[in-house]
């Protein structure tokens, strides 16, 4: 199949690389291909001819969104529009990459994939209306939405905790903020085996379970052998920041699992990501 990938240089982009390669895959991505010039990328689609687009192209800094929700706006719902349209007028599938931040996060029990949509900040509020889009636009999609996503070589929450613990000794992080963290590698594998299924929808993949900030912080220092930093709890109204993140914004994978397509848990998946990062330090 012949799969074109939109923010391919990005870590999920880069991810799915190692995960489709049966796949012939087209990467575009920023500043070549810009998703809010409409005709450009339709362009781009009807010359590359592909089968199937993955969308991953997306304004993720939060607190950026919350400073310039026009911008948010632009690139994750009208960028996404303009990907949708482009799936429309070839007649081909669309995988949309969406995120636990389209809910507001005030359910202590998690939400599952048939919820109605309750964003809380403007990044969410982008990414609701590109759901929105995808569904009122295409008959053939898949949706899945992620969470506390990390990667090789790339700027994350585990990176963060580590250079902080190395250079200081001690952590502060919340305890306050609930979430599934996400290892891109088995993301990008579950993105492959939902492809080859044509089992369209809403899905949730994220590795199973969810913790704390703190407590991602704890097994990250712990996996590390950093257990002589001190890492201290604290509540997120300490910070002050542009944006408000949801509190329980735990994802359960019900419709995946239904199929066949789980993730596991992510304590092993940290362990396999932290001893892959060390090898290649060393």
């Amino acid at each position: 199949m012949h799969i074109l990938i939109t923010g391919g240089l990005g870590q999920l982009g880069q991810a799915l690389m190692n995960a489709l390669t049966n796949h012939t895959l087209i990467l575009v991505d920023l500043p070549e291909i810009d998703i809010t010039d409409r005709e450009t990328f339709r362009q781009v689609v009807d010359n590359s001819r592909p089968n199937l687009i993955i969308h991953c192209a997306a304004y993720t800094n939060v607190d950026g969104c919350a400073r310039d929700p026009s911008l948010a706006h632009r690139v994750n719902a009208l960028g996404t529009q303009n990907v949708a349209l482009a799936c429309q007028a070839a007649n081909i599938p669309l995988v949309h990459i969406s995120t636990n931040e389209v809910f507001s996060g005030d359910d202590p029990a998690g939400y599952e994939e048939w919820m109605p949509l309750s964003p809380r900040n403007p990044y969410g509020v982008s990414k609701a209306a590109a759901e929105t889009h995808v569904r009122s636009l295409l008959n053939r999609y898949y949706i899945i939405r992620t969470a506390w996503l990390y990667a090789p070589g790339g700027r994350n929450f585990v990176h963060a905790i580590l250079r902080r613990a190395r250079e200081s000794g001690v952590v502060g992080v919340v305890t306050d903020e609930i979430g599934n963290p996400t290892y891109v590698a088995d993301l990008a594998e579950a993105i492959a085996q939902l492809i080859a299924t044509d089992q369209y929808g809403t899905y949730h993949f994220v590795n199973e379970g969810s913790c704390s900030r703190w407590a991602f912080a704890n097994e990250i220092l712990r996996l590390a052998e950093l257990v002589s930093v001190t890492n201290t709890p604290i509540l997120s109204s300490a910070f002050s920041r542009p944006s408000s993140p949801p509190p329980f914004g735990a994802l359960h994978n019900r419709n995946g699992a239904a199929i066949g397509i789980t993730l596991r848990p992510w304590q092993e998946a940290l362990a396999d990501y932290l001893q892959l990062e060390s090898r290649d330090e060393s």
